[in-house]
This record gives structure tokens, sequence and C-alpha cells, in this order.
């Protein structure tokens, strides 16, 4: 009788996750259990990318690897889980009502992550993001537009909420988007609000000269200690009473699991996270799996770092849960997830990038050499194997290579 490994979500957790586990079978000369994926389309959205130009190019397709590699895709959204069952319902993707359940042995939820968005007054009518590729879209489209405008201070202002990864990396970018659309001689604004004291709070001092003096020099400026208290169409109000005219707010501020989360009866983090064991098993579970954005894994074996919410640990993580439920399935035996090496590589637009290396952040590149790096990141080690042989795809998803940016 044929046994399924059900992965949810195609994002970096999601489809390495998938290849690692035909990985396995394939090493054991298993044909008695298929993997099957279930996502709204068979492409890795490239989120790492999206506060860049053209973000409507920035996902790989996925149908051709799942073929050679032979994972079935099923193209849905998942509307619930019934974990006692087994079973998942799958809602089309328009209506969202239900059109079909799938059952499955071993379920792998790599679900990803969503942006989080907090009860402030007119964030949904009135905020953009860079959180999906069709937000991002509407940004650019936005942005474009601005140029059919009365030129205003209001016109030329961008504020980004929020001046943690994201935060940074839009902000940076935006001097010379904007000049572009509206001419070289524009006097542009761009204001980052963060209600921590620092610029990059969770980044740490180390690479905080280097991202404050790449921001000056593109003309990017600050307020902290106070956060948004409302949005509205022509700009925003801080939480101490400042107000800041805007034709354009663009909302960074944190992300938080996939709701799908909810639904598993096991405990989750601040975040939303599902708490899981080193082999990625979602504890108190027999059968479910979390991974990506979607767990709460710690980076070693005994360590107290617990994952980010980042590619650079949801690749790793993808391939750990993939060998790891197959593993369990067929009776071989697991590698727990371990990834000791962390690196920070933050673009900072025209400037340069600003790369560095340990837990406490120590800048070994920053400026051209850090552009340099974060460029063939973004555009060649996250994006999954194009045109490989079958042999070439599952060696790809091998639990024990390294994964460092």
């Amino acid at each position: 009788m044929t046994q399924r490994i059900l992965v949810i979500g195609a994002g970096f957790a999601g489809t390495w996750s998938a290849l690692a586990s035909a990985r396995l079978l394939d090493m054991a000369g298993r044909t008695d259990v298929e993997i099957v994926l279930v996502a709204p389309e068979p492409h890795l959205h490239i989120r790492p990318r999206l506060y860049e130009k053209n973000p409507g190019g920035m996902k790989a397709p996925l149908q051709k690897l799942f073929d050679t590699v032979g994972v079935q895709f099923i193209q849905g959204r998942v509307a619930h889980i019934d974990v006692e069952h087994k079973m998942v319902t799958i809602a089309d993707l328009d209506a969202q009502t239900p059109h079909g359940a799938i059952s499955y042995d071993r379920l792998v939820l790599a679900a990803g992550s969503r942006l989080f968005s907090p009860p402030i007054p007119g964030i949904q009518e009135h905020a953009f993001n860079v959180d999906q590729i069709a937000d991002a879209v509407k940004l650019e489209a936005h942005l474009d537009g601005l140029a059919s405008r009365p030129a205003t201070a209001s016109r030329n202002t961008v504020v980004v909420a929020g001046a943690g990864f994201t935060g940074i990396e839009t902000a940076a970018e935006m001097p010379s988007r904007l000049r572009e659309i509206l001419g070289e001689s524009a006097d542009v604004r761009v204001i980052m609000v963060e209600r921590n004291d620092a610029i990059g709070p969770d980044l740490g001092p180390g690479p905080r000269p280097v991202i404050t003096q790449a921001l000056q020099e593109l003309g990017v400026t600050w307020k902290l200690g106070s956060g948004v208290a409302n949005i509205d169409a022509n700009g925003v109000t801080l939480e101490n009473g400042e107000r800041i005219d805007a034709d354009t707010v663009i909302w960074t501020a944190g992300a938080r699991a996939n709701t799908l989360t909810a639904q598993i009866p096991a405990e989750r983090d601040a975040f939303g996270r599902l708490y899981v064991d080193a082999n990625l098993k979602v504890i108190g579970l027999d059968a479910v799996y979390a991974t990506g954005d979607c767990a709460r894994a710690t980076t070693t074996d005994g360590g107290d770092k617990a994952t980010m919410m980042a590619c650079q640990h949801a690749i790793s993580l993808g391939r750990s849960a993939g060998h790891n439920v197959a593993a369990d399935l067929i009776g071989e035996a697991p590698i727990p997830y371990n990834q000791p090496k962390y690196v920070t590589c933050l673009d900072l637009g025209p400037w340069g990038a600003v790369y560095t290396e340990g837990w406490d952040r120590q800048v070994v590149l920053q400026g051209a050499q850090g552009k340099k790096l974060k460029t063939e990141i973004n555009t060649q080690w996250i994006y999954p194997p194009s045109n490989a042989t079958r042999a070439e795809a599952l060696a790809s998803a091998d639990p024990r290579q390294a994964v460092v940016a």
C-alpha cells in the first residue's frame, strides 16, 4: 500500500523538503511512498528580492523540477488540517471554498509567513508593502504613477514604517527608484520610522555604523522612538503626534507564521511558529513536521539560538525536515537539524551592502564587495536548481550541505 508524505507550501522550506524526501526515498530504493506538495502555484517566490524593481519576475518555476524528481503538485490553498484523522482540506484559489481532501501518513507544514499587520487605522487601506509579489507589484505601479501627480513635497516623500532588515533594504533602494521615475533633480525624501531607539534594532551594534553611513550618503533619514499611530491617504501620524505628509507609506514591520500553524494542536511561540525537536517533528505529535518560517527550531543541538524567519535558515530547515520525515516513515536514521554558522548580508541599494558573520554580526565585507556577494546570493544561491538532471537535483537536497547565506 502506498504511503504519502504531504508538504504544504512551495517556498524555500517546502521546495527543499520535497526534494530532500525524494532524495532519501531514492537512496533507499523505496517506490511505495509518494510525495505530494500543495501550494497556490508551482513557483518559488523569491521574497528576499521584492524590494527591487520588476518584482513580478521574482519567481522561479518548479513544475519541471518536481516532475524530474517525482513530486506530485496539487494547485490550491489548504483550508483545514485535521491532525487527528490525518486529513487536509484543499480550497480553490479564488472562492476559498473546499473542493477536495487528501490524506497523509506524514505532514510537513512549510506554509511560510505573512507580514505582521497590527490594528493601526488605515494600514490596510493606505499602506503598501513588499511581502508578496502581488503586493510589491502594486507598490511598483503606485510609484510609477507618481510621475503623473503634481510635484509636491508629499508626492516626493516615502515613509518606510520599520527600520529592521526589510525596512532598511527597502529604504536604501527608494531614492534611486524615485529619481528614476520623477527625474534626477526631484527633491525626494525617504524617511524611516522606528519605534525603537536605534536603526536595525534586531541587527545589533556591529553593522550599524556601516548602515547609518550608507543611508546618510543615500539621503535616507529616520525618526526613532515613536511608531506609526495612523495612516491615511496623505501620510502618517506618529505615536508622539508628529505628522509626516507622504503619498507613499510602506509597511515593513515584521512577520508572523502562516495562520495554519494555529490548526496544529501544539505549542507556538510569539511569532506563531510551532516548537519542533531536533528532527523538526512538532513536539507532542507523531506525524507532523514543521519547517521554515512555521518552525521554532534551535540552530545547533543543545544551543540557545532560535532560527530566523529568513531563507538562510529556511533552505536548510527544509532539507532537514524533508529527510527526516521520510526517514521517520521508512525506518531510516534521521539527521538532526544543525546550522551553526550564521551570517547576514544586508543590501544597501546603490551604496553597496554589508556582510557580517556570527550572531554578534561582525562586519566582514561592505560597500561594493558586499554588494557583489549580495547579488550572488540573491540571483544564484537562493534559487532552486534549474535544468538539473534527476541525480543533480536530488544531490542538491542533501541536508548535510552547509547553507551560509
